[in-house]
């Protein structure tokens, strides 16, 4: 258990969430009860009532219950196993572990292409791109959000698409890419954003899995390049190894 740092900026009741939270996704077994307030208050060097609202926080994420006369327990609540490889696919890659897997358009906006965005699809600097915001989910509990970068002038149609299918791969399937494959991905850990928060309903101090993602068409042209933030405590990201992989 790691010493709280104090003049940080960083709410102690934060701190402790992270600490428990941590021990969650490091392999705390199912349903084992959590000490007493009172002892987690000696163990942190905090009082009862910055244990009680690290409780609570993770009590709103669904990490912790607490049951009435008996404490507060970990949740049963195993971890989506989400695979990267050479083909990288939101709804089949859970399709054998969610009964149900959605996507939603948040927002869409067509705008000139930033440099790191130009370089990823090998565009113009400025070069207009379409911009999407969406959220995925399986069985109704948000997994991950993510915003994708398009060349408008040639996937114009790709927000209207999606906005009908609620799937990346579908909708470039209308406009003519059968087929794609990821180029690049590089992965991070950090804290949830304000508005992560509130699209994943996770509570301050919650960790997020960012991805960073560049996929291309048979002929190696950039077809998309992605950012995805899943909840750390519901996914786990899995990276194939992609010389193994056979193509679908």
């Amino acid at each position: 258990m790691k010493a709280l740092q104090r003049r940080t900026g960083i709410a102690l009741w934060r701190q402790v969430a992270d600490q428990i939270r941590q021990s969650v996704l490091t392999g705390l077994a199912a349903n084992e009860r959590l000490p007493a307030e009172a002892e987690l208050a000696s163990r942190f060097g905090v009082n009862r009532h910055t244990v009680r609202s690290a409780i609570a926080a993770l009590e709103k994420e669904g990490i912790l219950r607490a049951e009435q006369g008996r404490g507060t327990f970990l949740n049963d609540r195993k971890r989506l196993r989400y695979p990267i490889g050479q083909r990288t696919r939101f709804s089949s890659g859970l399709e054998d572990q969610a009964r149900t897997r959605s996507g939603r358009l948040l927002s869409s906006e067509t705008l000139p292409a930033p440099p790191h965005i130009a370089k990823a699809l090998s565009l113009p600097s400025g070069a207009p791109v379409i911009k999407l915001s969406t959220l995925s989910t399986a069985d109704a509990v948000p997994i991950s959000a993510a915003t994708s970068w398009f060349d408008a002038s040639r996937f114009g149609e790709i927000a209207s698409l999606y906005a009908k299918t609620g799937s990346i791969t579908a909708s470039l399937v209308r406009l003519g890419v059968e087929d794609y494959t990821r180029k690049s991905t590089g992965v991070e850990a950090r804290h949830a954003s304000s508005e992560d928060l509130d699209l994943l309903a996770l509570s301050p101090g919650a960790i997020v899995l960012l991805t960073r993602g560049i996929d291309i068409d048979p002929a190696g042209r950039p077809v998309l390049y992605g950012e995805s933030r899943f909840a750390a405590d519901r996914v786990e990201l899995v990276i194939e190894n992609q010389a193994a992989e056979t193509p679908t």
